[in-house]
């Protein structure tokens, strides 16, 4: 069985062709598009999604990004960086064939950071909030062609990061004045806006949240076939919903290194707690491999460049032992 590791989505630096390189030449058999923040607003994850947003447009305020009504200098220059990076991808995935991971930032995510005119979060509007995911769904079918025409022999994994999506769900999102918070959203209305938007891709798609108290079962249910999470959060309430998780065939991308610059332990040290969870939840050890996907904690924006590179050919090793040695 072979085992498997990527990355989550962010890489230091500026350089798009340096991070294509890395990130082709560390994960050969699961390579993703980097993301690099350092370049400035537009290349952030928020700003890199709303530039994907179709009719709807947004710039950068001292406070963060809100809606504009026609596009600026913000918007041309994230789609000019997404184009960069597409470039440096393209250049480094010729011939490839196999599994290919995209990174945008969730519906639920982006309602709770960008502004409306008024200075207050689109969570707080029903209608913005349905208006954002359909510009968004349309978008990402546009985003999905371009990549499919570039690299044909990919087979694309759609993520969606939503570490947001529980303070959403519990009514945790501050509101502009920081005094307050906004209302929960109805866990169904969560749900089906996230299954809408995971039916615009035909391939695997993964919810990335490295945030506390991920809702597992309402992935599930939504059609999600994979979780991406900080594997040090997990708690043991969160057993049964993993077990049925596993059970269903859906995939845990298991994050299990730091994210920021830290001692990496052995490659099978750093997995121990993924077999120490087989054991707990009472799964086969034989489907360990085929189940989880290795990756660092959380995006490697604030990490050094070395560490970057280490962890990221830290985690294939680590992936490695999981399958050789599953018990």
């Amino acid at each position: 069985m072979t085992a498997s590791a990527t990355g989550v989505g962010s890489l230091p630096g500026g350089d798009a062709r340096e991070a294509a390189k890395t990130v082709t030449g560390s994960f050969e058999d699961f390579p993703y598009l980097a993301e690099l923040p350092a370049r400035g607003p537009g290349a952030d994850m928020i700003g890199r999604s709303l530039g994907l947003l179709v009719d709807l447009y947004a710039h950068v305020e001292p406070s963060g990004w809100r809606l504009s009504d026609r596009p600026g200098r913000d918007t041309r220059r994230s789609r000019s960086w997404l184009g960069e990076d597409l470039d440096a991808l393209e250049e480094f995935t010729q011939g490839y064939e196999g599994k290919l991971k995209l990174q945008a930032v969730g519906p639920w995510t982006l309602a709770a950071a960008l502004e409306l005119h008024s200075g207050e979060a689109v969570v707080r509007d029903a209608g913005a909030c349905r208006d954002l995911a359909a510009s968004l769904a349309e978008g990402l079918r546009g985003h999905l062609a371009e990549v499919r025409k570039r690299i044909p022999g990919a087979e694309i994994v759609l993520q969606f990061d939503e570490p947001s999506l529980t303070a959403v769900l519990r009514g945790r999102v501050r509101t502009a004045s920081g005094y307050r918070t906004y209302r929960a959203v109805d866990r169904q209305v969560v749900e089906g806006t996230l299954r809408e938007l995971f039916a615009v891709h035909d391939g695997e798609v993964v919810v990335h949240s490295c945030a506390p108290e991920v809702p597992f079962d309402m992935l599930r249910r939504a059609g999600a076939a994979g979780v991406s999470f900080d594997f040090s959060l997990l708690t043991e309430r969160e057993d049964d919903a993993l077990g049925e998780a596993v059970e269903s065939g859906m995939k845990l991308f298991a994050g299990v290194v730091p994210g920021t610059d830290a001692p990496l332990s052995d490659p099978g040290g750093s997995v121990m707690g993924v077999r120490k969870l087989w054991r707990r939840l009472g799964l086969a050890p034989g489907t360990l491999a085929e189940s989880v996907v290795v990756t660092p904690a959380c995006g490697l924006a604030g990490a050094s460049p070395a560490y970057a590179r280490a962890v990221q050919a830290h985690c294939v090793r680590a992936a490695r032992s999981l399958a050789d040695n599953p018990e």
